[in-house]
């Protein structure tokens, strides 16, 4: 059975696998270096990207796209490590605050250099978007809205 393929299913079909073999790149450094997942640093990027380098569960969910018990569970390794604490609310006690440490902050400088390598290693065989990577990061802050 031949069925076309339409450009919005190429799309989506060529976006999955190039995510996929980034991520296998990303998750392979960062691991083999500093012992982080892709979905780690992630977590302490976006952290590190907040105000004070400290943000609610709520709010780390929503930037990376867990729930909020995911994130929970996910920072839970990284507090016993001492990269990140978590804080209490003044105005709420039920409410969990999240803060990177300083063991935090030289560990998300230390993986952001891998990330940096890695992803200039993946450009150098891509020279069309390593020419237009601006543009390329224009086009998918836009398509992620």
């Amino acid at each position: 059975m031949n069925m076309p393929t339409s450009r919005e299913q190429k799309l989506a079909l060529r976006f999955a696998a190039a995510w996929n073999r980034l991520e296998r790149q990303l998750d392979s450094s960062l691991g083999a270096i500093r012992g982080v997942s892709l979905a780690e640093y992630r977590l302490l990027r976006a952290l590190a990207d907040a105000p004070k380098a400290q943000a609610s569960r709520v709010d780390l969910a929503s930037a990376v796209g867990l729930t909020p018990s995911g994130v929970t569970r996910a920072l839970r390794p990284m507090e016993k490590l001492g990269v990140v604490s978590t804080l209490r609310s003044k105005r709420d006690a039920r409410l969990a605050i999240a803060a990177l440490t300083p063991a935090g902050r030289e560990l998300i400088n230390d993986v952001s250099d891998v990330v940096d390598d890695t992803m200039r290693m993946i450009l150098e065989r891509s020279a069309l978007v390593a020419k237009r990577l601006d543009e390329f990061v224009d086009l998918l802050d836009d398509l992620g809205r």
